[in-house]
């Protein structure tokens, strides 16, 4: 059987196309990693929120709450304070007068993109990462 140019251009074609959806899974990652990373960037992200929400109860309240539950039956204090993929709350832990810890799972490491991103204090590992702040005072 004999090829024909129309053949072979086919065939480099098609080599070339899947190249580079090789090289592009090989850059960018998996579906799936793109998936664990956008979560955990969302868990940081609702950490975030969490931590405003608590500075604003502070500022309103002289106190930090016992739970994330009796912050949240504040006015005014709705934020997402549960895992996106599991549902679970994040972990809340007063540690003192003004100091509490907030955890969270998270699937994968965080890159220095997300540094950028949310700051290097919000850093993380694969797995529990507990990140412990102090309350302050927001202007009102």
């Amino acid at each position: 059987m004999v090829c024909s140019g129309r053949h072979v251009i086919l065939g480099l074609a098609i080599t070339i196309v899947c190249g580079a959806i090789v090289a592009g899974l090989m850059i960018v990652g998996s579906p799936g990693n793109e998936r664990l990373r956008r979560l955990d960037d969302r868990r940081v992200r609702d950490l975030v929120d969490v931590t405003r929400a608590l500075n604003g109860y502070w500022t309103k309240h002289a106190r930090l709450p016992s739970s994330l539950d009796e912050m949240l039956e504040s006015p005014g204090m709705a934020v997402q304070s549960r895992d996106p993929l599991t549902g679970q709350p994040y972990s809340f832990r007063v540690l003192g007068v003004k100091t509490y810890e907030l955890c969270a799972d998270f699937q994968r490491e965080s890159s220095e993109a997300n540094s950028e991103s949310f700051g290097r204090f919000w850093s993380h590992g694969t797995g529990r990462r507990c990140f412990r702040l102090e309350a302050e005072e927001t202007q009102r």
